[in-house]
């Protein structure tokens, strides 16, 4: 008797085993969202210099993270940037210095214009600010006799601006949505269901931050603009802070144009932003260095150090 029940048991054993499999299973899914605009051509034809961009810390609105969801939001999106291969990504601490030293409140609640001021003191086309608006992660789970699984899903809501340093202007606002999801099972205790995964609140980052990164990167090509500054005046060559790596073309036509008096809001007595005068056109000629260019003087006053250019 003992040993036909015994044999029954292991017949059912073998039987579960068969259904469910052997040791634990651990599957991992995430939810990505498919962009349709604009056409994934867009970013290999696009055709023109790159444009130097910066991402500040994003800031953590939810109570999950304590604060490092912001810091790893973009950090993700520096590296979804950084993989179009259409920009010139500026390091954070250069960014960060530049608003210790003007006394702004590094955070998704600087004033644009504010960002924008900083921004060209590093020549800077668009800064991306944000915040992770939402997080979570539920679990669920059963425990039977032989069986048991457990399923733990993370999700996430992340909000972005881009702003055109060169207008202060807030150019595209998005929001994006994003959950990952890992599943454990076990069969007749072999193995275990799974204490939480730390990689899922980056996976749910990610996915919400992959459904608007093609179109960010669109919208920052089509309507920041593009300059770069003269570093160094030195008798008929004009040195830039721009050049090969950025993609200037080698006899592009410059406009040169210099930063003139402060406006400064009369209400909050914040700087708005420099008149511009037009003061010449130059031409590029040559490379130099890592990414710096050299250009001559076509027709109006020699450039000062400080100066801005933009594509005629």
């Amino acid at each position: 008797m003992y040993k036909r029940n015994f044999v029954v048991s292991l017949v059912v054993s073998f039987f579960i085993l068969s259904i469910f499999g052997c040791g634990t299973r651990r599957e991992v899914r995430e939810e990505v969202g498919i962009t349709l605009e604009p056409a994934e051509e867009y970013v290999a034809e696009h055709i023109g210099p790159k444009k130097k961009v910066a991402v500040i810390d994003f800031v953590d609105k939810t109570k999950y993270g304590k604060a490092r969801l912001g810091t790893a939001a973009s950090d993700i999106l520096l590296t979804e940037l950084g993989k179009s291969e259409r920009f010139i990504l500026v390091e954070r601490e250069k960014l960060n210095k530049i608003f210790e030293e003007q006394e702004f409140e590094l955070s998704g609640k600087v004033d644009p214009a504010q960002i924008a001021q900083a921004g060209k003191l590093l020549g800077i086309n668009a800064i991306i600010t944000g915040s992770v608006s939402s997080f979570g992660v539920r679990t669920e789970g059963s425990n039977f006799i032989f069986y048991s699984w457990k399923k733990q899903t993370a999700e996430a809501t992340v909000d972005i601006r881009a702003i055109d340093v060169e207008t202060g202007e807030i150019v595209y606002i998005e929001t994006g949505s994003g959950a990952a999801e890992v599943n454990h099972s076990a069969v007749l205790g072999i193995g275990t269901t799974g204490g939480y995964d730390e990689t899922l609140g980056q996976k749910a980052l990610r996915a919400a931050i992959v459904k608007f990164t093609r179109n960010l990167i669109y919208q920052i090509d089509k309507k920041t603009t593009w300059y770069c500054r003269v570093a160094e005046v030195d008798k008929d060559n004009v040195y830039l802070d721009a050049g090969k790596e950025s993609q200037l073309d080698i006899g592009t036509i410059l406009e040169v144009r210099r930063p003139g008096k402060e406006i400064k809001s009369p209400e909050t007595g914040r700087d708005i932003g420099r008149v511009e005068t037009t003061i010449g056109k130059i031409k590029v000629i040559s490379y130099f260095g890592e990414d710096g260019s050299i250009a001559n003087v076509l027709s109006g006053e020699p450039p000062m150090s400080g100066d801005y250019v933009k594509i005629e």
